[in-house]
């Protein structure tokens, strides 16, 4: 018998795959579980235009037999089997791949789709075995075959006599190292977890002989461990059933089995599509923040299954960043694989799932939020955050897709409410949506700021997130309406009032250039306040970076030391105001205690760490005496 070459380059490639293409071992099981699928497809297609074939689905399946003693694990199926020129033109050319010329040839267009398509799947094989054998024999040929090989040496072809139609591949496992443990792929346990991650949902039973614990016949209370035939995979997908066939339990018990989390899933979306790209979809917005999402080690993505064989256990390219909290699956026929079912072409099928994905779970929340408002506000405390962060990165792309969906906290309300129930809320007069920034609602309710906008009373929303203010400035408008800080320079307000203020600076011109002499490098400038009324002092900023927004970015690892320029604006309707203008006329030494007493309490307003606390109270401390 003549050992038969590969033929060009295929030793190379071949080399190739087994150390470099597959990232895991055990891959090489859904690899020849998916071929084993293929043949029984090929069986049924034929019996479909050849009247002496009869298919019956129960008579089909593929076994998985492993032997400790032998070392060999064997993968049989009861499929179409191969003729010999089909073993030499599909094994002995690596990347020829049977599945895609009977594909091709039958123009295949229904849900039964050809799994393997690329012809390298089998190889994976000699990754964990040093001899690989195939029994085969074809449905249209009398005579059956064995095909062995050991590798990128070669392979011998030879007739063998075997009974039944189908294909039996046995695999001499390779001896363990330090490093790998074959044994492994030998162990009940091991098989069925591989089957059942990889291979749970191929449509054809995957059978094994697995242990059982019975009682033992005539004996009382004395058990036995037997090997009964059983099928370890579930076959039917949960998603290719009808929605009508499946209620939440159902749903709420695929979570569970999926293991995404822990949790009751606050929703589900169900998703079949069979247009310009087929898929389905199970996808669960959970009611819970998984404990490390804001951590390197939480990946976003959801499972990528090809016609039932799972192939990325995280596709993070079917999520946008701000909707990385979706936990789910998509399961697609029309996926271009290349060379293993572990690579994926990046190609429009891919970008346009990924599109359907991200409007469906956008126009899911916008329903949720318009029908089941409390389980929204309950979804938007856990997840509001990253949706927000959507809005602020890649700057500003997202922001039209979620600013509908957006929250914030409003002072007339007392609850959240959206955007655009604040714009519809809007009095006549109003030229801005007001805001305000703290580190709690109480807080923020106390700033000496907000005073006056609350007095007219415009509504204002309450920012107490760190990335609030930043998605706002981001956002700039909402239904062409300009946001404003309760702490920016001009509030929108009367002209009469301004021109008052106007007056009041130049009035105090003088005091003012004081002042702000005396706090050189810590404020841009000194002025009458148009917004305070019962508080003698406060303060605002100017510019693109609001104070708040200086805390958050003073707190970064990477603090560049970026300030906000700061204005202190001073109450000329409050009592200290006078004794400020006495001080200037009498006592200038007065003016500046003063003023830095002015200035640090301003900064305890604002949450901001006094500079020198010694000096502060030993200022306080002179007032006194």
């Amino acid at each position: 018998m003549v050992k038969k070459q590969f033929e060009a380059e295929s030793k190379r490639l071949l080399d190739m795959m087994i150390h470099s293409i597959y990232s895991q071992k055990e891959i090489f099981i859904r690899e020849l579980i998916s071929n084993s699928s293929d043949a029984i497809d090929k069986m049924y297609y034929k019996a479909l235009t050849d009247d002496s074939l009869t298919f019956e689905k129960d008579d089909y399946f593929i076994k998985i037999s492993a032997d400790k003693v032998k070392r060999t694990l064997t993968i049989k199926d009861t499929g179409i089997g191969m003729t010999q020129d089909e073993l030499e033109e599909n094994l002995g050319t690596i990347a020829k791949s049977g599945s895609l010329a009977f594909k091709n040839e039958n123009e295949i267009k229904d849900g039964h789709d050809i799994i393997g398509q690329f012809g390298v799947g089998f190889y994976s094989a000699f990754m964990v075995a040093d001899a690989v054998t195939v029994y085969t024999k074809s449905v249209s040929d009398e005579t059956g075959y064995k095909w062995e090989s050991t590798g990128a040496d070669g392979y011998t072809v030879e007739p063998f006599d075997k009974k039944e139609v189908g294909t039996e591949i046995i695999l001499t496992l390779k001896e363990n190292t330090e490093e790998e443990s074959y044994d492994d792929f030998l162990e009940e346990f091991r098989l069925k977890q591989v089957i059942k991650k990889y291979s749970d949902f191929i449509r054809y039973p995957i059978k094994m002989d697995v242990t059982e614990r019975k009682l033992k016949e005539g004996s009382e209370g004395e058990y036995e461990s037997v090997f009964e035939e059983k099928t370890v995979n579930s076959m039917v997908p949960i998603w290719r059933k009808n929605k009508s066939e499946l209620n939440d339990e159902d749903y709420e018990n695929f979570y569970q089995e999926k293991h995404y989390g822990f949790d009751k899933p606050l929703k589900h979306i169900h998703v079949s599509v069979d247009g310009a790209v087929r898929y389905n979809a199970i996808l669960y917005i959970p009611s819970t923040m998984p404990f490390d999402y804001y951590s390197k080690e939480y990946e976003k993505g959801l499972e990528l299954y090809s016609n039932g064989v799972l192939i990325m256990e995280k596709g993070p390219e079917l999520l946008p960043d701000y909707f990385s909290f979706v936990k789910g699956l998509v399961d697609s026929e029309d996926l271009s694989l290349n060379i293993s079912r572990e690579m994926l072409q990046h190609d429009r099928q891919l970008k346009l799932i990924a599109k359907n994905i991200k409007n469906k779970i956008k126009n899911e929340l916008k329903k949720l939020l318009k029908d089941e408002r409390e389980m929204y506000v309950k979804f938007f405390g856990t997840f509001g955050r990253q949706l927000k962060y959507g809005v602020y990165s890649d700057f500003g792309a997202n922001k039209d897709d979620l600013k509908e969906l957006l929250m914030f906290y409003s002072s007339k309300e007392k609850k959240l409410i959206t955007l655009q129930e604040y714009v519809s809320n809007m009095r006549e007069d109003q030229k801005y949506i007001y805001y305000a920034t703290g580190d709690s609602y109480d807080r923020i309710e106390k700033l000496p700021q907000t005073e006056v906008v609350l007095d007219k009373g415009y509504e204002i929303l309450y920012l107490t997130d760190e990335i609030d203010e930043f998605a706002i400035k981001m956002l700039a408008t909402f239904n062409e309406k300009e946001f404003k800080s309760v702490s920016s320079g001009d509030l929108g307000f009367d002209e009469e009032e301004s021109q008052k203020a106007e007056e009041e600076d130049k009035a105090n011109k003088d005091l003012f250039e004081e002042m702000k002499k005396h706090l050189e490098g810590k404020v841009t400038d000194v002025r009458v306040s148009k917004r305070l009324k019962s508080h003698p002092v406060c303060l605002t900023s100017e510019g693109e970076v609001s104070i708040e927004m200086e805390k958050v970015l003073q707190a970064m690892p990477d603090n560049q030391n970026v300030k906000a320029d700061k204005v202190l604006e001073i109450n000329t309707n409050h009592d200290v105001f006078q004794t400020l203008k006495n001080a200037f006329e009498n006592d200038k030494d007065q003016v500046k205690l003063y003023t830095n007493l002015l200035y640090n309490q301003a900064l305890l307003i604002e949450g901001l760490p006094v500079e020198d606390p010694l000096a502060f109270s030993n200022d306080i401390c002179k007032v006194m005496v």
